[in-house]
């Protein structure tokens, strides 16, 4: 970033990024419209990026429009999350900081935390999303507890990874779409506007991994701040949209969603928990890995209500897209 980028454009990005809506973002941060309006503008002059559009479904991001709301929120949330952390240990309450992939945030980390959480009162879960490329690191200077994401091979020595569930990415249309229900080119695909969440910007991600796939260019993309309001476009036969195939599945059932099926339109992935190793335990971080390999921890990923964070009570805290 340029030194002409101010901590109050910063705020009030994220907030736009937050909320989805300059309207929102204005009655947060207790300014006018116009003025987001010019935070907006002197961030897009100074970096030379669009960084959002606005589509039926809210906003969509550039790739480089994400890219600046996560660092944003990084850097905005660690003084509230310093602030929360003295808080707690002052009432006596035990705090287990998880850092997960974007995906598994959305649509299956509701279901566990709640569960999980259920168990004990005085248990406070801080969940970040965080691309795993970061996961080590903040593994190993004890930033986070766990973490939760996409298998991955090479692993530091320090860290002990364990797999425990299965899923798939798979793209979707609407019925309407010009793509839905006949055989497609490859270059179809790579023509075609990609509405996107937030994972496509981990280059190890399934997501990008299918852009580079079929050569999307990045003018193609459209990201948002999370995979439901993707969705929801592709709903409304704005574009292609990539989800995990156990979320659609009832939709795709009944014909409201058309699944997408050439070479190369579905990427298979499992989901792992990474902690430190024997040596620097935390019996909670122990019992949550211990946890999610659980038939009922199962049941809740897969059939809980996905990205409704605002549900949660207030012991859980999330520092991203809540």
């Amino acid at each position: 970033m340029g030194n002409c980028v101010t901590p109050g454009q910063l705020r009030t990005f994220a907030a736009v990024a937050h909320h989805g809506s300059s309207r929102r973002a204005a009655a947060e941060l207790g300014v006018s419209e116009a003025a987001v309006s010019s935070h907006v503008a002197a961030l897009r002059k100074e970096l030379g990026d669009e960084l959002f559009h606005r589509s039926a479904g809210g906003l969509s991001f550039t790739p480089g429009g994400l890219r600046l709301a996560s660092r944003a929120v990084e850097m905005l949330g660690l003084q509230d999350r310093t602030v929360q952390e003295i808080r707690d240990a002052a009432d006596g309450q035990r705090v287990l900081r998880v850092a997960a992939s974007s995906l598994f945030a959305e649509v299956a980390a509701p279901g566990l935390i709640e569960l999980f959480t259920a168990r004990a009162d005085d248990l406070v879960v801080e969940l970040s999303e965080t691309a795993p490329d970061q996961f080590a690191r903040l593994l190993t200077t004890r930033a986070v507890d766990v973490a939760i994401g996409p298998t991955t091979t090479g692993v530091a020595d320090t860290i002990r990874s364990r797999d425990f569930l299965r899923y798939q990415l798979v793209t979707v249309v609407s019925p309407g779409h010009r793509l839905a229900g006949r055989k497609l080119k490859e270059s179809e695909l790579r023509d075609a506007t990609w509405l996107l969440g937030p994972s496509a910007i981990d280059a190890s991600s399934g997501a990008s991994r299918m852009l580079r796939h079929f050569r999307v260019p990045e003018g193609s993309q459209r990201i948002y701040p999370n995979h439901a309001a993707a969705l929801g476009d592709a709903r409304a036969g704005v574009g292609v949209a990539l989800c995990a195939a156990h979320v659609a599945g009832e939709e795709l059932k009944d014909g409201r969603l058309v699944r997408l099926s050439t070479a190369g339109s579905s990427v298979d992935g499992v989901w792992a928990t990474f902690a430190l190793r024997h040596g620097h335990d935390n019996p909670m971080a122990n019992e949550l890995v211990r946890f999610v390999s659980t038939p009922r921890a199962i049941q809740a990923m897969l059939t809980g209500r996905g990205a409704d964070i605002a549900r949660f009570k207030p012991r859980v805290h999330v520092t991203l897209w809540s």
